[in-house]
């Protein structure tokens, strides 16, 4: 029995070129997919998929995005007091906390919030909002007051004079920060009773609640 040798040429040289073309159809076909997928990243953004044409946020649904009158970056808000109270218990203390905010839009309106909660941030935040909540319209003359005044509030008594321009915003403590939040740039104060804080921004308060306008005063004695 003979064998006959077989001839390499014949049988390697056809099975090169079929080899290579099965490689490249995956990476053809490979190509489209990368193409398609570089649009969604970028529409994306990062935050979110509630993203509109060229990766702008859309509407809210919940209409969070449209601003109130008075709310917003323009409001003045300054924490006055944090007060901390602590609780003996079995395990040991228990804290809580309690702040005093007030909120202005530095023109005229302003109020006052008390807030308390077992975190700072939350009691911050419930002050905040409940000074947002209680805004008043007091009257002013320009940038300062119309008039002197004596506000009294339990045990506080705050004394306000009106100053010429330049002479800034002579005051401290909870008296300030009513004063900025109303708008008032150019005053002389002097805090008289109780220095809680409470009891003086309330006083303060109640000084600018009194304030009345030379127009007002004619209007109501009937002088023309």
């Amino acid at each position: 029995m003979s064998t006959e040798p077989t001839s390499a040429p014949d049988t390697v040289t056809p099975a090169a070129p079929e080899a290579a073309a099965p490689a490249a159809a995956p990476e053809a076909a490979a190509a489209p997919h990368r193409e398609q997928r570089a649009p969604r990243q970028f529409n994306r953004g990062g935050q979110g998929g509630n993203r509109g044409p060229g990766g702008n946020r859309g509407p809210r649904r919940d209409n969070r995005d449209k601003k109130e009158e008075g709310d917003g970056p323009s409001m003045i808000e300054k924490v006055v007091f944090i007060n901390r109270c602590a609780k003996v218990v079995k395990g040991g203390r228990r804290f809580s906390f309690a702040a005093l905010a007030v909120v202005g839009d530095g023109k005229g309106r302003v109020g006052i919030g008390y807030g308390k909660a077992n975190e700072v941030p939350d009691a911050i935040k419930k002050g905040t909002a409940n000074a947002h909540k209680h805004l008043v319209t007091v009257k002013l003359k320009g940038d300062t007051i119309p008039h002197d005044v004596m506000g009294q509030y339990d045990g506080g008594r705050v004394m306000l004079k009106p100053a010429s321009p330049g002479t800034g915003l002579i005051a401290g403590g909870g008296v300030r920060a009513v004063l900025e939040a109303a708008g008032v740039k150019n005053i002389l104060t002097k805090s008289m009773g109780s220095s809680n804080h409470i009891a003086v921004v309330h006083a303060t308060l109640n000084g600018l609640l009194q304030l009345r306008l030379a127009e007002n005063i004619a209007n109501v004695r009937k002088i023309t």
